[in-house]
């Protein structure tokens, strides 16, 4: 249960404080909001919430269960179709066991619609198959919507999962009315157009301060993801598409054109020769899995090759010995040539952050054989978790 600090306004146990302005104490039950995402069953409480946050934020008082879920989708969309996360963790099965992952995977069938697209196109196409997520949306509204708002409740709370909507709907209220201001309150329509109408009082609370409000859903929304999606690299990073433009090679593509200069290699799908004219650098195991730039995973290609790799991981058995005997090349020219070697330490800064990399792969006097041992004890984890999140194989 959070806990507050009265005396600096709504401090959240744990590593993220929620400041809320104090003059929001009297009139709202505060401590009350705080609990909203506490003891989650899946993922979609989060997801729910911020939402709801979002909508407040661009003046929407009063909107539909349909039209929240349709921001969830939108919210969600990037993290589970781009990286394979999942929301919950997966039934003993492996089949999804979290209703908003289920409504994703099943628009996705239906639509080739990119991981990247931007919320409007997302909404577009829901609006297209919306016929085929009735059945996910009204699994989604059956229980999050009222429990989300028990923490306003008194400690013996009446909605269970067999009371029926109506009584639901008439408790929401009478709390309301008689005890604690809720942040919303539910309408009578029939199940996806039922109404959700944001207290006014709450509106303004939630305007002014949209913008920790928001932090803290990501912050425990991360700490839910992490824990269900254990092998998983840089997480939070994988929550919203990342700036295009923010690449680190620039350092990487210099070291490796004055290694080409001195030791031609072999692209390790081609077995053609390259040279320091035609190449692209390229990730073995996906950036989107690691997302960094480090220089133990990156490897000069052939050109022509790397846009249709794409998103995919190279076959291990097949490729991982020829990607070590480039990388140990590389490792030779820094350990033996001063100019290499210099242009190995402007790489630290944007392109080795591990420490098993700098201490034990890159360290002189390494034979061959200890450096591919090295690569690979520390590589191949990662290439596995990849598989298991769903990653598929490239053939080439």
């Amino acid at each position: 249960m959070a806990e507050f600090d009265y005396s600096k306004g709504a401090g959240l146990s744990g590593d993220y404080q929620l400041n809320i302005d104090q003059k929001y104490y009297n009139s709202l039950y505060i401590e009350g909001f705080s609990q909203m995402m506490s003891s989650p069953s899946y993922c979609y409480k989060f997801y729910w919430l911020e939402a709801i946050v979002t909508l407040i934020s661009m003046d929407v008082t009063e909107t539909t269960m349909n039209d929240i879920i349709d921001e969830m989708i939108c919210n969600a969309w990037y993290s589970v179709c781009e990286f394979h996360i999942h929301l919950t963790r997966l039934k003993k099965n492996n089949d999804v066991d979290d209703g908003l992952e289920r409504a994703i995977n099943t628009l996705k069938m239906y639509s080739d619609l990119s991981s990247q697209a931007s919320k409007d196109e997302i909404k577009a196409v829901i609006k297209k198959y919306d016929d085929k997520l009735k059945d996910n949306k009204k699994q989604l509204t059956a229980e999050v919507p009222y429990r989300a708002l028990s923490a306003f409740f008194e400690s013996d709370n009446p909605i269970k999962s067999d009371m029926s909507i109506n009584r639901k709907i008439s408790y929401i209220k009478m709390v309301n009315k008689n005890k604690k201001l809720l942040p919303y309150t539910i309408g009578e329509s029939n199940a996806l157009k039922r109404e959700i109408i944001f207290n006014k009082e709450w509106i303004r609370m939630i305007q002014d301060n949209t913008v920790s409000i928001l932090g803290w859903i990501q912050y425990e929304k991360v700490k839910w993801l992490q824990r269900n999606n254990p092998e998983v690299p840089g997480l939070i990073y994988k929550l919203k598409p990342l700036d295009k433009n923010i690449r680190n090679l620039e350092k990487v593509k210099v070291l490796w054109k004055e290694v080409l200069k001195i030791e031609p290699m072999i692209d390790i799908f081609t077995d053609i020769s390259m040279t320091e004219e035609k190449y692209d650098i390229d990730h073995f195991i996906p950036k989107s899995f690691v997302v960094n730039d480090e220089l133990w995973n990156l490897m000069p290609v052939d050109s022509s090759l790397n846009s249709s790799k794409n998103n995919k991981l190279p076959e291990w058995d097949k490729y991982f010995i020829k990607f070590a005997k480039n990388q140990y090349k590389l490792y030779n020219q820094i350990t033996n040539k001063e100019k290499i070697k210099e242009l190995y330490i402007d790489c630290f800064k944007d392109n080795l952050y591990s420490i098993w990399a700098v201490n034990e792969l890159y360290k002189e006097g390494n034979g061959e054989e200890k450096f591919y041992r090295i690569l690979e004890e520390n590589m191949y984890p990662v290439y596995k978790s990849a598989r298991r999140q769903g990653y598929t194989v490239w053939y080439w």
